[in-house]
């Protein structure tokens, strides 16, 4: 069960999400425009390239080579758009859905505050296992800080 074994790089409280949201929603905009962006081109190449012999006089095969590298090339940009959101310790769930969740402290229990971008501002969260069908509507006082825990700091 991934409730026993997660150890986030950090805990947030509601309004330390929602502090931080300018920037989540800056990082996961670009990446859920290049996602779209990725999805859509490899979907195109697929369909470009199907029954296709590649051969040296396939009038094509040196721009489709250029397209497989340039989806390469987007293929780390996205990476490291990943890598830019969990460095700030919120976990993307979805790029093209610009989903992301925030670990944080609900009943003695790990949980995520789950937000998607549109949303003005964190107002939902869903245990660990639950994923984003599973999400609720925050109330404030279940999220109280754990003494044990220091909020917004690694663990």
């Amino acid at each position: 069960m991934m409730s026993e074994s997660y150890r986030p790089r950090r805990l947030f409280t509601v309004e330390q999400a929602n502090a931080v949201l300018p920037l989540v929603r800056a990082i996961t905009s670009d990446l859920v425009r290049l996602s779209r962006e990725v999805i859509e081109r490899r979907e195109r190449l697929a369909l470009l390239s199907a029954g296709r012999n590649a051969s040296a006089k396939d009038p094509y095969t040196e721009e489709l080579s250029q397209i497989e590298e340039e989806l390469g090339k987007d293929t780390e940009q996205l990476q490291a758009f990943v890598e830019e959101l969990r460095e700030l310790g919120v976990e993307p769930k979805s790029g093209p859905e610009g989903l992301i969740d925030f670990p944080a402290m609900m009943d003695d229990r790990i949980v995520f505050l789950c937000w998607k971008l549109g949303e003005s501002e964190v107002l939902h969260w869903h245990e660990l296992d639950a994923g984003f069908r599973g999400r609720q509507s925050l109330v404030a006082e279940s999220l109280a800080p754990d003494a044990s825990a220091p909020q917004g700091e690694t663990l």
